[in-house]
């Protein structure tokens, strides 16, 4: 090797010791920078060259910059991700609902069914007491109302998260944005012949983005091998070969709420099940918070129906002198107990009782609730309207709307009694609540307005507390719509099971944060910066450069010599 030769090395060198020590201080520059990958200087020897029988190496050349980053690992970082962000926002609306709930303080809706079933069984002792009367009336009122503020209550966390969906949804598409940006911009600077180096900034930018992206979404990617990268959700594409779609939102009416749900722009594919904030919020507004709205319309449904299908077999100091059915049919001539009726309507009777006012006298008529498939002649709404309008002194229709109207002549009140068949309940005549879920329970009007209706009795007279004992029972009675269960042991199961199932999500939530927190342990270990290490190479580089610089030294004094000789 020639003067000429070792100088053009040592020139190589320096260079290249240079560019170490740039990427070192780039490094170290960047050491707290949240995201940042670590960027390793790669060095290879140049290529050798014979003379005569000798060969000989021609130095180090720098082969490229490459970010120091494990895809695997970092495939596993965005799925622990999603994971737990999806855990996180459903752990959040349990504590939400939980404190909605408050079961440990006096105002929850265990309290108020225990002090409604207390009022009644306080009139049962006195029935004829007027106060105590009222008293009932008021329990019931606070008890609906306490129903209907608890599914408002839920009703409000689950509309707050389409709130927060829209948030994350803009959110995820600047991201898919930001990503579609950055490939072409990396595809170009890493096509400009700089030595294979990897674009350090724009990827890192682009990292960023897909690790908040798969904590809303859940995303893998694929490397294009020309510096871009395909992203896809589920089995549906976000970016591929250059296209881009974004999530639209879209909404659908469920539980009496409007609530918004993503889709893909282009191809209209839903958000994948498990992992992601958008999925969490979903399943804990749709499955958690949504699940409990079914289970207290649940207990609402077996509340009014049992209540109302005792309490419609008794009657009060007064009866009605006209009164309309709560609920309509709109066919007709469907039988009773196929026409769209909230309650179930049995083969049986019930009995009209028509008071003289002037006499006290009770005239009773049954009326035969046929429902036994037979014969063609299941009783309908036309045909009971029809029997009950031919009862002496009652005047009987429909009215628009497909709803039972009764009146009494003058002089005469109505009152009923011993309804085998629900038809009283399930039409909404003489009974004590109104609604058929959480969203429309309450007291009656009418009885609000005249509590002496208040059915206590079964025609035994102001002392008869045969009915109301009867409701006594209803709150501990096991009842078959609530799968043997009473209740009171039905709403504390739905309450512990939330509390078990809150407990549960919160552990898993911790779980998948140490899972996440051991992952990006080991990806800062391997992408990461280490200011050791750091100082370190720059201290060899340091080096280096030095020697290769005296080597420049030696050779200029050489071709010094030379020249002069």
């Amino acid at each position: 090797m020639g003067l000429y030769a070792a100088l053009h090395m040592s020139g190589r060198s320096l260079q290249a010791f240079t560019t170490g020590i740039s990427v070192a201080g780039q490094n170290v520059a960047n050491a707290n920078t949240p995201g940042y990958i670590r960027e390793e200087l790669n060095l290879d020897p140049s290529s050798s060259y014979r003379s005569g029988s000798l060969v000989f190496g021609t130095g180090v050349q720098v082969s490229g910059i490459r970010q120091q980053i494990n895809t695997f690992l970092e495939t596993r970082v965005h799925a622990a991700k999603g994971d737990l962000a999806a855990s996180s926002a459903k752990s959040g609306i349990y504590s939400q609902l939980e404190t909605v709930l408050n079961e440990l303080g006096d105002d929850d809706l265990s309290t108020a069914l225990s002090d409604f079933f207390s009022a009644i069984q306080n009139l049962a002792n006195e029935p004829d007491q007027a106060t105590l009367r009222q008293a009932l009336i008021g329990q019931g009122t606070d008890l609906a109302r306490d129903i209907t503020d608890l599914r408002t209550r839920v009703d409000e966390i689950r509309s707050s998260q389409n709130l927060q969906l829209q948030d994350l949804v803009k959110e995820a598409n600047a991201l898919i944005d930001e990503i579609d940006r950055l490939n072409p911009q990396i595809t170009q600077v890493e096509a400009g012949g700089l030595l294979q180096s990897d674009a350090g900034a724009l990827r890192t930018q682009r990292y960023n983005a897909l690790q908040r992206l798969s904590e809303i979404v859940p995303v893998q990617y694929r490397d294009r091998g020309d510096g871009g990268i395909d992203v896809f959700m589920g089995g549906d594409w976000l970016i591929l070969d250059g296209a881009k779609q974004n999530l639209e939102i879209f909404s659908q009416p469920d539980r009496g709420l409007s609530l918004s749900y993503v889709r893909t722009t282009s191809t209209r594919s839903l958000l994948p099940d498990g992992a992601g904030q958008l999925r969490g919020i979903i399943d804990g507004r749709d499955e958690i918070a949504g699940g409990f709205i079914d289970d207290l319309d649940r207990l609402t449904a077996n509340l009014v129906g049992e209540f109302n299908r005792i309490y419609s077999s008794g009657d009060g100091a007064v009866g009605y002198t006209a009164l309309l059915s709560e609920r309509g049919i709109s066919d007709t001539a469907a039988a009773l107990n196929a026409a769209g009726l909230p309650f179930n309507v049995k083969h049986g009777g019930f009995d009209l009782k028509v008071v003289n006012q002037a006499t006290g006298e009770v005239t009773t008529t049954r009326i035969t609730i046929d429902l036994d498939g037979l014969n063609a002649n299941d009783t309908t709404l036309a045909s009971l309207t029809a029997v009950v309008g031919a009862v002496t002194n009652v005047t009987a229709s429909i009215d628009t709307s497909g709803r039972l109207s009764l009146a009494a002549a003058n002089g005469y009140e109505l009152k009923f009694g011993d309804d085998t068949s629900g038809a009283l309940a399930a039409l909404g005549i003489n009974t004590f609540f109104s609604g058929k879920d959480s969203g429309s329970i309450a007291v009656q009007q009418s009885l609000r307005a005249d509590p002496r209706l208040l059915a206590t009795g079964r025609g035994g007279g102001p002392g008869d507390n045969r009915n109301v004992a009867a409701l006594a029972r209803v709150l501990d009675t096991p009842i078959p719509g609530l799968q043997g269960q009473s209740l009171t042991g039905f709403y504390e199961s739905v309450v512990s099971k939330i509390g078990q199932s809150a407990a549960a999500e919160s552990g898993l939530a911790q779980g998948s944060n140490a899972y996440l927190q051991s992952l990006l342990s080991q990806r800062e270990q391997y992408s990461g910066v280490s200011l050791d290490e750091e100082t370190i190479k720059i201290m060899e580089f340091q080096r280096s450069f030095q020697s290769a610089a005296r080597l420049i030294s030696t050779i200029d004094e050489l071709l010094g010599v030379l020249m002069n000789m």
